[in-house]
């Protein structure tokens, strides 16, 4: 009696829409999308690689590393965007900017990803000021205390980095204090990089 010939298996798992998409920018001999890749996205979103709304798509990604999207935190990404392709992405992208900007609490989480994003080496703890800098002017918008902010930061000379208590501190501050300063309370043990920063107001009336 003759056996039947084995039908070859085929999956049942249908191909998710994003897998297009990964493998579109993905590195030729890595599962992952690299710096390239990621500069490729950019041009077809329309945005520049600086724009906010790339830190917000790594943020929603969860990503690890600069530069880099594994597999799993893009498929994460778009899972959490509700996005299948670009004009999908795009569409997302913005309506999470504006949920980011009308929610503190969603904010927050945004804003702390930020500072930990720019943690590139192993036990890293800090972020030079330069770096600072620049996220700062990513992640925030339309916030009173920014740009005195960025100028003490640029003029002063006794931090060459920052921890991660005093950008948090300075997010609490931005909340809680009046533009002008005016109410300031030293007694809340505000980090004392703060201290100086209304030092700094103060002196030249700013």
């Amino acid at each position: 009696m003759r056996r039947a010939k084995k039908v070859p298996k085929t999956s049942n798992k249908a191909a998710e829409p994003h897998d297009d998409l990964f493998l579109k920018y993905k590195e030729v001999s890595e599962d992952r999308i690299g710096p390239e890749g990621v500069e490729k996205l950019c041009r077809d979103l329309q945005v520049d690689p600086s724009d906010r709304k790339v830190l917000l798509l790594a943020w929603k990604m969860g990503a690890q590393q600069m530069g880099f999207f594994s597999k799993s935190e893009f498929e994460q990404g778009l899972r959490l965007l509700s996005a299948h392709d670009l004009p999908t992405l795009k569409a997302s992208l913005n309506q999470v900017a504006i949920k980011v900007d009308n929610d503190p609490d969603i904010f927050q989480s945004f804003y702390q990803f930020a500072f930990k994003f720019c943690l590139t080496e192993p036990r890293q703890k800090i972020i030079d000021i330069d770096t600072c800098i620049q996220m700062l002017s990513i992640v925030m918008t339309n916030q009173a205390h920014l740009q005195p902010f960025i100028d003490f930061l640029q003029h002063q000379k006794e931090y060459k980095f920052i921890n991660n208590d005093q950008w948090m501190g300075f997010y609490r501050f931005s909340l809680e204090v009046a533009p002008d300063c005016s109410d300031y309370d030293e007694a809340q043990a505000w980090p004392l990089l703060l201290d100086n920063y209304v030092d700094y107001r103060q002196k030249h009336r700013i």
